[in-house]
């Protein structure tokens, strides 16, 4: 939350019943050692590891808060076959109607999955395509073993043992597993009862739904209006929210000071938060395991205000509501610090996405289109919520 305000996170819901849960029960794997370790990449807040179907390699997220996921190219290229169809929901609350399919083999560096069910998805539409994915390793996938992450030095450990992994000095975090498996954490904000989904597909740190928001017991906040987020069928609606410090978030055995979270369609917790820490998914026992590796404390510091880009062109989209704010949901960019932002193919637009121009910098100038006319602003950025 340092640098950029705008979201990616893949949070699929699937409509239960119990060809479902059978459906996310299947597959098997093979390992070739006792701990198998995996190339894993960190970029964006986001984890992706390579995987090989049929001898050609593809770019998959390691994403808890999703089933598997294929790309409608792949299903189409393998010539998979249709198990049936279901509702799907996304981060977002946007549902659409998916195939499930059964993905006969798939190899993880040296672990080979055979008959692992997976969703059908088209992952080049919007900001999603600017992932460049082709698919998605599931908590379906990801329950038949245990595994040990730390992004900051892009570790993915995967064995059948939890005993091959040291627990000494790990936070212990009991979990519930949704019918495809992700992870739900319950812990408690403003005296309520909150279930946070473990979601390695979100690149945030931790957002509650405004159900679960006490704007009166909040005292240290930033009111905001917009949208911050991209599920895998599009952006949430613009709607007015918050994001504030806690001064406790217990979860499981620990409670932890001077949170900042923020608001939205979900609750989540995000890799914007485990990235300080090494930690372990036990599907066996139920339960997650945290090691600080890091004291990085949670920061807020912005410009005030994300875009995403709609047809290639930036738009402001989010907001914090503070007086005499000059920019407006809606302004359409024309450029930042004179990087030209307005005229950008889809190439352009998904590179200006992923690497903001304004990310490293601490003033910038701004040029936007209202109403027909251009606008110049000069931004600072600054450190809310201290």
């Amino acid at each position: 939350m340092k640098k950029i305000l705008y979201s990616l996170f893949l949070l699929l819901t699937i409509t239960v019943d119990a060809q479902s849960k059978k459906f996310f029960a299947k597959g098997e794997v093979q390992l070739q050692h006792p701990v198998e370790r995996i190339n894993l990449r960190f970029e964006n807040n986001l984890p992706f590891v390579q995987v090989t179907i049929n001898g050609k390699f593809y770019n998959f997220l390691f994403d808890s808060g999703a089933p598997t996921v294929i790309s409608s190219a792949i299903f189409n290229e393998l010539k998979l076959k249709k198990k049936y169809k279901r509702s799907v929901g996304d981060s977002n609350n946007n549902k659409q109607h998916q195939i499930f399919t059964e993905l006969p083999e798939m190899t993880v560096d040296q672990m080979v999955f055979k008959n692992i069910g997976a969703v059908v998805l088209d992952l080049n539409s919007a900001e999603l395509g600017c992932l460049k994915v082709d698919g998605i390793i599931g908590a379906n996938q990801m329950a038949k073993l245990f595994w040990r992450i730390n992004y900051a030095e892009n570790s993915l450990e995967a064995t059948r043992e939890l005993s091959y992994f040291n627990l000494k000095d790990y936070t212990i975090i009991p979990f519930h597993p949704t019918p495809q498996k992700t992870p739900v954490i319950k812990t408690s904000l403003f005296g309520k009862n909150v279930e946070l989904t473990f979601d390695t597909g979100f690149s945030g740190r931790f957002e509650i739904t405004e159900k679960n928001f006490e704007a009166g017991k909040a005292v240290r906040k930033i009111e905001t209006f917009g949208t911050r987020s991209t599920g895998a069928f599009g952006a949430a609606k613009p709607v007015a929210g918050a994001i504030f410090r806690t001064d406790s978030l217990a979860l499981g055995n620990t409670v932890f000071r001077n949170e900042i979270i923020s608001t939205g369609t979900t609750d989540l917790i995000g890799n914007e938060f485990l990235r300080d820490f090494s930690f372990i998914l036990d599907w066996k026992n139920h339960k997650i395991y945290l090691k600080r590796m890091r004291n990085d404390p949670a920061k807020l510091e912005s410009f005030g205000f994300s875009y995403r880009f709609v047809d290639q062109k930036p738009v402001v989209a989010f907001v914090f509501q503070q007086e005499n704010f000059p920019l407006k949901i809606g302004d359409s960019i024309i450029s930042i610090n004179n990087v030209m932002l307005d005229h950008l193919d889809g190439e352009g637009a998904c590179y200006y996405f992923m690497n903001r121009v304004e990310r490293d910098q601490r003033t910038i100038l701004v040029k936007v289109e209202r109403d027909g006319k251009p606008l110049d602003f000069k931004l600072e950025r600054k450190v809310y919520l201290n």
